[in-house]
């Protein structure tokens, strides 16, 4: 598909995240004024709240569904609403539109340096997979040894678990040093200090946009997605090593999960899409992809240290993974666990073969025994304090691309320690 172009000039800009391709959602405010939602186009944003308000555009013609700060209610009206509402508004911001109409949608956008973007959907719950074959077969290797690399489930089953939808931030938010329980010498007792081996997880997230009551295909579940963002979903691997067994991680994901704060479209998507890798042990039917599933979507991780500029430290595909997140939702529901809007799902870590595109520190530096060297000369086996991650991805068409905006953070040191008491 070629570039869609816009009377907003810098939309038709090639570097541009934002085309009229893309039209992203998100949630922003300017200064103290309320919460409002969003959509990309270009170095501007467009006041959809406003649009509604005005009726210029409306999702619902009988109810107002963004005028709450989050893309929820929106959500529930269903794949035929988003897809009716995203037409339109192509429409109203294509070329083509006449210069009346577009003396007065300008007045209804504003540059984005202006904004502070906030959570584009209230986060209902959090799963986490794990869903890379390089990824798990690196860990594994480093843990387990070459020949054990892959649980013996892993190529027939989507492995998660369920985290903490209270602690997903948005990028930008700054995310302390967690302390906890960490194992001791020679397996002696443990202790309780600040984790000393921080890192990022480089993934993409999913945002469920339809409830579900029971099992569903592979097919409805990919058209439940509403759309993908960015995703770091910090670890604390020390405190992950003592605690993770036997029921896999706990407080060391518990930390933050960061997003970026623009929701690409599924629709958005779809140029773009690409098969999953060949299976080495055929899926059970429920599992069977009935299409292309993943997408051609390059992302790259930067890490800077304080003060300092930034080292592009991975580069990998979205397209590496063995499970897509349709894959990853039809099998959530296979319990009859209910899905709901605002649901996220994080793909896991994203790794693809070679060194210099693996998604985790962890991976990077081998678990410590290889530093990784930044361009200012530093090394890092895992997250120092001032460090700032920040995630990037993006899908390239003919002439432009699609991209979901940066997802940053940056460590902060540990808290002094929390449980001692004034006087001890």
């Amino acid at each position: 598909m070629p570039l869609m172009r816009s009377w907003i000039e810098s939309a038709n800009a090639p570097e541009t995240d934002f085309p009229l391709n893309n039209l992203p959602y998100g949630v922003f405010s300017v200064g103290d004024a309320d919460l409002r939602c969003g959509v990309a186009i270009g170095n501007r944003i467009v006041d959809v709240t406003g649009l509604e308000e005005a009726g210029i555009l409306r999702a619902d013609p009988e109810a107002d569904v963004l005028d709450a700060p989050f893309w929820n209610d929106f959500m529930e009206l269903g794949p035929e609403a988003w897809a009716s509402y995203r037409a339109r508004l192509q429409a109203l911001l294509g070329a083509d539109v006449s210069e009346e109409i577009q003396d007065r949608l300008i007045t209804y956008t504003l540059p984005q340096s202006r904004a502070t973007l906030h959570l584009p959907f209230r986060v209902s719950e959090y799963t986490d997979f794990y869903a890379s074959k390089n990824h798990a077969t690196n860990v594994g290797t480093m843990f387990r040894g070459p020949e054990n690399a892959l649980p013996p489930n892993w190529l027939s089953i989507p492995i998660g678990y369920n985290g903490r939808a209270s602690s997903v931030v948005v990028s930008g938010t700054p995310v302390r040093r967690p302390w906890g329980q960490l194992k001791g010498p020679n397996d002696a007792l443990p202790r309780f200090a600040p984790c000393a081996r921080f890192d990022l997880e480089l993934e993409m997230g999913a945002v469920v946009g339809v409830p579900s009551e029971g099992p569903v295909t592979v097919a409805e579940a990919d058209e439940m997605i509403f759309g993908y963002v960015l995703l770091n979903d910090w670890s604390a691997r020390d405190i992950q090593a003592w605690e993770y067994q036997p029921l896999g991680p706990f407080q060391a994901k518990a930390t933050a999960t960061s997003i970026s704060p623009w929701i690409v479209p599924r629709a958005a998507l779809e140029p773009f899409r690409v098969a999953t890798p060949e299976r080495e042990r055929p899926l059970l039917a429920y599992l069977t992809e009935p299409g292309p599933m993943l997408y051609d979507i390059a992302l790259e991780v930067g890490l800077a240290p304080a003060g300092a500029a930034e080292t592009v430290i991975a580069r990998t595909n979205y397209r590496e993974m063995y499970y897509s997140s349709a894959q990853q939702l039809a099998h959530h529901t296979t319990s009859g666990c209910p899905m709901r809007a605002g649901d996220l799902l994080g793909s896991g870590t994203i790794s693809g073969p070679g060194r210099d595109s693996r998604g985790a520190l962890l991976e990077l530096s081998w678990g410590g025994k290889e530093p990784v060297t930044l361009d200012t000369g530093e090394r890092r086996s895992f997250l120092e304090d001032g460090d700032t991650l920040t995630l990037r991805g993006a899908a390239f068409g003919d002439g432009y691309r699609v991209g979901f905006g940066a997802c940053s953070g940056t460590v902060l040191p540990a808290l002094a320690d929390p449980y001692k008491r004034d006087g001890e």
